[in-house]
């Protein structure tokens, strides 16, 4: 009975939480929204029907989880020097990166990284050819660009995400 209105708890409590972060009010109101809105959505993910996720190696996801925090950081610092200080021409560019990875929640969570690093944003995926074409705000050297992604980032997910 209670799966069937919460099929997914952990998602539905996650979407509430947020409802109540982006609103800045634990008012009862409030929290009573929030909860529908975690419930109601939970329930159209499962009318949805997705494929599970297989996750392997969970000390590697936090492990990435840590790079992905300190190069959105390092990120941030290097955007603002280019934007206040920058005293060089900046040059950007599109980088088409050729990926390994397919697996769909490995590509969403490489498109969520890429795009959540200030400087860079997913732009399109072939799925054909399974390229991905990046655009970054200060592009200096392509091949540098195409090792960072597919070191930093690929090759984890491709291990937690088989």
């Amino acid at each position: 009975m209670i799966r069937r209105w919460l099929p997914h708890p952990l998602l539905s409590a996650l979407l509430a939480l947020i409802w109540l972060v982006l609103n800045q009010s634990v008012s009862p109101g409030t929290v009573l929204l929030g909860v529908v809105f975690g419930v109601v959505l939970g329930r159209m993910l499962d009318l949805l029907d997705p494929p599970k996720a297989r996750l392997r190696h969970y000390p590697l996801l936090l492990r990435l989880f840590v790079r992905v925090v300190l190069d959105i950081v390092r990120s941030n610092l290097a955007v603002a020097r280019i934007v206040l200080f920058g005293k060089r021409p900046m040059h950007s560019g599109f980088v088409a990166i050729p990926l390994q990875l397919t697996d769909r929640y490995g590509l969403a969570v490489l498109s969520c990284i890429i795009t959540s690093t200030p400087g860079t944003i997913w732009v399109s995926y072939d799925s054909s050819a399974n390229i991905l074409l990046i655009h970054v705000l200060d592009l200096v050297d392509e091949a540098d660009w195409i090792d960072s992604i597919k070191q930093r980032y690929e090759r984890p997910l491709l291990e937690i995400f088989p």
